[in-house]
């Protein structure tokens, strides 16, 4: 069974965090709030536990993971990104954002899209989840906590412990979060490709929906 930590939501506490953390060094799953939804964790260079991700959530290689950076110079680190890309990103960031990447060879291939060679990447606006990223000291693997055959994430942890406890290693628990996923950009595209509307507001970054 999954375990639980009641973590504050503006303050949280480094001695539960620092729990989750090591879990998640240990190869764990682990639910975690963002500035969107809930999202499913793992250490980026865990292959198990990525497989597992993949599973968790029923999707397959060709559904872009992303990872969880704690600001846009970590970003940097695992993406190619040019003075186009760079000034939409620091629009959208720290933000309910992801964005397409052509990705660096930081990130195991296995991770990235199997014929493009991209990957999600997001720098989320929430006081557990950057705490959570300091403590680790390096990006997290993620997808948005969208059970298999749902189309809408999940944003109560009451809820994903009810549905997931026997199959996470924790569930971080900051209360509700949204219930929205993020608003996925393309940057590898020119002009940039909204791929989804989620919690993001596009106008902000001088996109449209169309």
């Amino acid at each position: 069974m999954a375990q639980h930590f009641e973590i504050h939501p503006d303050n949280p506490q480094p001695r539960l965090l620092k729990q989750a953390a090591q879990i998640l060094q240990d190869g764990g799953i682990v639910a975690i709030p963002t500035d969107s939804s809930y999202a499913l964790a793992c250490r980026l260079d865990d292959k198990a536990a990525a497989e597992s991700l993949r599973r968790l959530r029923g999707v397959d290689d060709k559904h872009h993971l992303t990872l969880l950076c704690r600001d846009l110079s970590e970003l940097a680190s695992y993406a190619r990104v040019d003075n186009r890309q760079f000034r939409l990103l620091k629009l959208g960031t720290p933000g309910p954002y992801t964005f397409i990447l052509e990705a660096t060879k930081e990130v195991p291939r296995r991770l990235s899209h199997p014929s493009r060679r991209t990957i999600g990447l997001r720098v989320p606006a929430h006081a557990v989840t950057q705490a959570l990223l300091e403590q680790f000291g390096q990006p997290l693997l993620a997808t948005t906590l969208i059970p298999p055959g749902d189309s809408e994430p999940l944003n109560d942890p009451e809820v994903i412990r009810a549905r997931f406890g026997r199959q996470l290693q924790a569930i971080v628990d900051a209360g509700a979060c949204a219930l929205e996923p993020t608003t996925v950009i393309d940057l590898t595209d020119e002009p940039p490709l909204l791929v989804r509307v989620g919690r993001g507001d596009p106008a902000a970054l001088g996109l449209t929906a169309d």
